[in-house]
């Protein structure tokens, strides 16, 4: 199971996903709103990143009222202008942490992200030290249910024409479903949604998250201080997305669903 599948294994454990939905909804107003007024219109047959952020919006549940403000609002005179900033550092046991952030506050953006670096045992650094740890990747989730009604083989066959390195199982939204995580290079992401456009199949979820290229095991006691850690950055408005090299064992995982 890939890092990202089982972190996505813990936080459903934790009941963490329905407790954190405001603070998704609030990252998803902010990318709908910096893809608005990047993409220069709010039509998103003709502004990529829009389609994007409403497709995951989508696959997060956010309500289509919510998404379509959030349209409306970006569209309008002034609003909030965000700034996309990253940030890397080392947490406890020197477990490699990449920050992506969308602020209109770049100063208290900074401030906090220091701080929590500080306070949970770690330090941050400098911007471009870490970059070598880490490859971006496009990564699709589709929902497994709506997918029955094609041939498994015939279905992988085409993603592979589509770019996709690696498929892998995990589990969706109800019970006894399985979605299906699929890899892409990173220059492979836009082949990859033509193909599934091409197929008639709309992701859950669509991403090009930093995969780190190798991840460092840490003992148990360690390893849950630089979980709460990055728990903290994802509890942080202002914080988009957290990536880090820390090994997932089985031992670490039920460690914390115990928790």
């Amino acid at each position: 199971m890939s890092g990202h599948s089982k972190w996505s294994k813990i936080k459903r454990a934790k009941g963490a996903q329905d407790a954190k939905r405001g603070k998704i909804f609030t990252k998803l107003n902010k990318e709908i709103t910096i893809a608005v007024k990047e993409g220069g219109n709010s039509d998103p047959d003709s502004n990529p990143r829009l389609r994007l952020a409403i497709q995951n919006a989508k696959g997060a549940n956010m309500p289509k009222d919510n998404v379509e403000r959030a349209i409306k609002k970006a569209a309008g005179e002034g609003g909030e202008s965000y700034h996309e900033t990253t940030y890397e550092g080392y947490a406890p046991g020197g477990i490699a942490i990449f920050v992506e952030t969308m602020s209109d506050n770049l100063n208290r953006t900074v401030a906090s992200v220091r701080s929590i670096f500080t306070k949970g045992g770690g330090n941050l650094g400098t911007n471009g030290s870490l970059t070598f740890l880490f490859d971006r990747k496009g990564v699709f989730v589709l929902d497994g249910s709506s997918l029955n009604d094609m041939d498994p083989d015939d279905l992988e066959m085409e993603l592979i024409d589509g770019g996709a390195e690696d498929f892998e199982k995990i589990p969706g939204d109800e019970e006894g479903v399985e979605d299906i995580e699929i890899t892409t290079a990173f220059e492979d992401f836009g082949t990859m949604q033509a193909k599934l456009e091409e197929l008639g199949i709309e992701p859950k979820t669509a991403n090009t998250p930093r995969v780190p290229n190798n991840t460092e095991e840490l003992d148990v006691s360690t390893a849950k201080r630089v979980y709460h850690l990055i728990e903290k950055f994802e509890d942080d408005d202002d914080v988009q997305d957290v990536y880090h090299n820390l090994e997932l064992t089985d031992e670490l995982i039920a460690a914390l669903e115990e928790s």
